[in-house]
């Protein structure tokens, strides 16, 4: 059965980090119980550095991964485990904060300009405080295939047909999608039922449930009901982002850049800031 369309939201420009200019999908605690496992989605993206040179420097994480993926131009990143790098065009860097980690990530002034994704996934309770990991991902180590329609669906995480994705081993099953879509043409994707699913268009537009229209810079988050997702196009190309989550129902405490259950573990964290303790484990780096 197909998943019903709970809502279309239109992404809101904003500004964060340093005073990098990027697209709010969606966040905060308003709307995580539709979204949850999902906490936040922001698209950067400028062709004017003055937009994104700035990046987002120094800070803290704590409880969530963060998932960036890279459109256009680099981003170098360095953290507190002494790892650093840099992250081109098509490829994607997993990282489990846990128990702690700081890092920043700097967008390069590049001719193309420079644009990506940035996700936020929240972790159970019982993973909160695991230990660090960070995930690199090479554009070509991820798979991807061709439906009937000639579709080219990049498998990030989760599996379609024969492909499955490199990022794995995560505390909860999550689905990660990028769909390059031909016009007039007809995707679909089986999912677990009764988890979250969220289609975002990076271009072009999109047909969801009877009919309904979700344009560029907007996202269709799907009931929980059924097991498949289905997308259509009409005359023109789209891409799209389709995310999937099996939903955590845990209470949240969030403030900022750390995302705990209850206040006072909250209140903890940012003591451990202050006192200088936050780090508890030097955390862990794959390469894929």
């Amino acid at each position: 059965m197909r998943k019903g369309i709970d809502i279309i939201i239109e992404g809101q420009y904003s500004y964060d980090g340093a005073g990098v200019r990027l697209r709010r999908i969606f966040g905060g605690q308003n709307i995580a119980r539709l979204t949850d496992p999902f906490l936040l989605l922001d698209n950067f993206g400028s062709k004017d550095p003055k937009d994104y040179e700035k990046g987002f420097p120094w800070h803290p994480h704590r409880g969530i991964e963060t998932v960036t993926y890279i459109l256009d131009g680099k981003v170098k990143h360095r953290d507190s485990t002494g790892v650093s790098g840099t992250i081109g065009k098509g490829e994607l860097q997993w990282m489990t904060a846990g128990s702690g980690i700081f890092h920043e990530e700097m967008p390069q002034v590049e001719k193309e300009g420079n644009s990506g994704l940035q996700l936020w996934v929240n972790l159970p309770k019982e993973a909160k405080m695991r230990n660090p990991v960070y995930r690199n991902l090479k554009d070509k180590n991820m798979p991807s295939v061709e439906d009937g329609y000639g579709n080219r669906i990049k498998v990030i995480a989760g599996r379609r047909a024969d492909a499955v994705g490199p990022i794995s081993d995560l505390s909860i099953p999550i689905g990660y999608f990028v769909v390059d879509m031909k016009r007039n043409s007809v995707f679909s994707q089986k999912l677990e039922e009764g988890h979250t699913a969220i289609a975002y268009v990076l271009e072009g537009r999109i047909n969801v449930e009877k009919g309904a229209e979700v344009k560029e810079g907007s996202a269709a988050i799907y009931k929980r009901d059924g097991d498949e997702v289905a997308i259509s196009t009409d005359n023109e190309n789209a891409k799209v982002m389709l995310i999937s989550g099996r939903p955590l129902n845990e209470p949240i405490a969030w403030y900022g850049p750390i995302v705990m259950n209850y206040k006072q573990e909250l209140v903890k964290a940012y003591e451990e800031l202050q006192n200088g303790d936050f780090i508890k484990e030097q955390g862990s780096v794959e390469d894929l």
